[in-house]
């Protein structure tokens, strides 16, 4: 009985590695699909281009797919936020230093109530384009799960950049110059 126990263990734990290894590659996110094919210079699509969101404040629906052939930084936000607060500046600015440059800022709220939003919007006196995500489903696409979140949408539609926390200046600093010198 003894000389069975040692390979019907080893056999079980096979087993379990395996069974392991296959709910990993299952239930891979988006969020890491798409972490990890920005990582490895893989822009991927951007998921839900052709989703038309309405336009806070205002009549009207806008697509990622609209903008197509521009520099698109979405940033996804909540007026609760405190980090997002913190951005709104920030991301401000640089609408004003890429507008030139056929780029754009693209807010997008995400668990958020559209008066709340558009105070938000007034409080911050932000001049680009804010789009709501009602359902959620364009945000989740990109595996977003909280805010602040920025991704970077090259002219060919590609994510090539992002970033799921609170951004800085030097992060756009660093990051915006070389997508904004591509042409489509």
């Amino acid at each position: 009985m003894r000389r069975f126990l040692l390979p019907g263990v080893v056999v079980a734990v096979a087993a379990a590695l395996i069974a392991l290894l296959a709910f990993g590659v299952a239930h891979q996110t988006t969020t890491s699909s798409i972490d990890a094919e920005v990582a490895h210079g893989k822009y991927p699509p951007v998921p839900n281009a052709h989703l038309a969101l309405p336009v806070l404040g205002a009549a009207g629906r806008e697509s990622i797919a609209d903008m197509r052939g521009k520099v698109v930084v979405i940033n996804v936000f909540a007026s609760w936020c405190q980090p997002c607060a913190a951005e709104a500046p920030i991301l401000e600015q640089e609408q004003r230093a890429i507008a030139g440059h056929d780029a754009t800022i693209l807010g997008v709220t995400y668990l958020d109530n559209s008066s709340d939003s558009e105070r938000f919007v007034r409080q911050w006196h932000i001049t680009y384009p804010v789009v709501r995500d009602v359902s959620g489903n364009f945000v989740r696409a990109f595996g977003t799960t909280g805010v602040p979140e920025t991704f970077v949408v090259n002219r060919q539609g590609r994510i090539q950049a992002l970033r799921r926390f609170q951004l800085d200046q030097s992060w756009l600093a660093q990051t915006l110059p070389s997508i904004l010198s591509e042409r489509s």
